[in-house]
């Protein structure tokens, strides 16, 4: 399976902004936004250049992508499904995205970043409807109950979460009972519920070319 193996905080400076690809890290002041607020490399403190439409469409694309921790081809893979579907296509993206498995596994509190949530899932460590799922591309449907393995629960790992994964704020459409670690997809992510930090249409416009 391909990799970014781009360092992380030099992604969230080439974008300008958290992208909060490092977890805990990313809400202290280690955070590499905070000490160092500018692109990477020798050119980097002077400042943007002025960018064209198109440099401007791809950056978005690009900072979409690295948001969700994907390779291009499955990136642009999700799109065109997405926009193969009736209604609004960039909603339909944006829902496609939430919908992952890593992703909805981050939500839930269970990992501190998608890419551990990524790493988490192709170990093995949770079932949808009873059935254990190991690809971190799984689209979670409506009514499907995702679960911690028992036989994971006693990973130290998972003993650790304890008050961490109850305090944690989850999207509206997902529903967590603490009392057996399960989770319940409730109806399919709403606006709301989609991220805000930054423009789909751009990403529209740029793989309509």
């Amino acid at each position: 399976m391909g990799r970014n193996l781009d360092s992380k905080c030099k992604q969230c400076r080439r974008v300008g902004e958290k992208l909060f690809l490092k977890g805990e890290r990313c809400m202290s002041p280690k955070c590499a936004m905070v000490k160092r607020n500018y692109a990477p490399g020798f050119h980097g403190p002077k400042g943007k250049k002025r960018l064209s439409d198109y440099g401007l469409q791809l950056q978005e694309k690009q900072k979409a992508k690295k948001f969700y921790g994907m390779l291009e081809k499955q990136f642009h893979l999700t799109f065109v499904k997405a926009s193969k579907k009736k209604g609004d296509a960039g909603k339909n993206f944006l829902r496609a995205l939430e919908s992952r498995l890593d992703n909805v596994i981050f939500r839930l509190g269970w990992a501190s970043s998608r890419s551990q949530a990524r790493q988490l899932v192709t170990h093995g460590h949770f079932t949808v409807n009873g059935r254990k799922t190991d690809i971190p591309s799984f689209a979670v449907k409506v009514g499907q109950v995702l679960k911690i393995r028992k036989s994971s629960q006693s990973n130290r790992y998972f003993r650790n979460l304890g008050e961490k994964v109850k305090k944690a704020e989850r999207p509206s459409w997902l529903n967590f009972d603490a009392s057996d670690l399960s989770a319940k997809a409730l109806h399919e992510p709403k606006e709301t519920d989609l991220p805000q930090n930054f423009n789909v249409q751009m990403i529209i416009e740029y793989y309509s070319k």
